[in-house]
């Protein structure tokens, strides 16, 4: 069944991803804002949310939803498709390729299948739980460093300014410590590079369901460890992916700040 679910999810998104790359060039440039006037949404945003909506719904009307541009749906197959339609919007607006289609499929509540299609580079990624990780079919590996020194970390901010901050904070003091730190502008293409090595470790606070589902599953099944803090499942308050050799330690020096942190305002 998984990869029956694979396989449509895969088809979707690479039907969404010709829509928003035919359409990038030809879009208006008005924009509208969510949380802030920094977190941006395009009307690509919605009508690739939309397409996706439609092919799963037509392939399986019984099918939940949940999609970061207000699709919502409960279904009563025990299936749930978690969408991201564009992740990386504000690189999608500025023509910087790092954007991706994430479609991720729960069945009763757990994640068993997953893509993330990175578009801009053509470079489809795939998994299902128990079978690997795959990077346009060939199998995707997590890094093997042990030590926050040789570490290359990759992160992400918030949206909003007082929480940036705080954030800051925690890189400041984690630069000095690790080989260095890349902010891509994609959490599901961050964990897929943390899936086949491109880039050490990632953590993030504030990611969304529909940030983690397909590339969280991508890089737990390519063997890094993807979780939050203290055993917590990743999530909005944390979550951290990489090989279980490194985990510890980046947990160790992000749980140094529970005031930076402030776990409890991202619930």
């Amino acid at each position: 069944m998984s990869e029956d679910l694979l396989a449509l999810a895969v088809s979707v998104a690479h039907e969404a991803g010709e829509l928003l790359r035919d359409g990038r060039d030809s879009m208006a440039e008005a924009v509208a804002t969510k949380s802030s006037p920094t977190d941006v949404v395009t009307e690509l945003d919605r009508a690739s949310e939309r397409l996706i909506t439609r092919r799963l719904l037509d392939a399986r009307p019984d099918d939940g939803l949940l999609g970061e541009e207000g699709a919502s749906r409960p279904g009563t197959s025990g299936v749930r498709w978690v969408i991201d339609p564009v992740d990386g919007t504000v690189n999608f607006l500025y023509r910087l390729p790092s954007w991706a289609v994430s479609i991720g499929c729960e069945v009763d509540g757990e994640v068993v299948a997953g893509v993330v299609y990175d578009v801009p580079r053509d470079v489809t990624w795939t998994a299902v739980c128990g079978g690997g990780a795959y990077r346009n079919g060939e199998v995707a590996r997590c890094s093997t460093v042990e030590d926050l020194a040789g570490t290359l970390l990759a992160t992400g901010f918030s949206y909003e300014s007082d929480r940036r901050v705080r954030q800051a904070t925690i890189v400041a003091e984690l630069l000095p410590k690790v080989r260095d730190i890349r902010r891509l502008g994609s959490a599901a293409l961050d964990l897929c590079s943390a899936a086949a090595g491109h880039v050490d470790a990632y953590y993030e606070q504030g990611a969304h369901a529909w940030d983690l589902a397909a590339g969280g599953l991508i890089a737990r099944e390519a063997g890094c460890r993807v979780e939050g803090l203290h055993g917590a499942p990743a999530g909005r308050p944390m979550t951290i992916a990489a090989p279980p050799a490194l985990f510890g330690l980046l947990h160790a020096e992000l749980a140094r700040h529970p005031d930076a942190l402030a776990l409890d305002t991202w619930a």
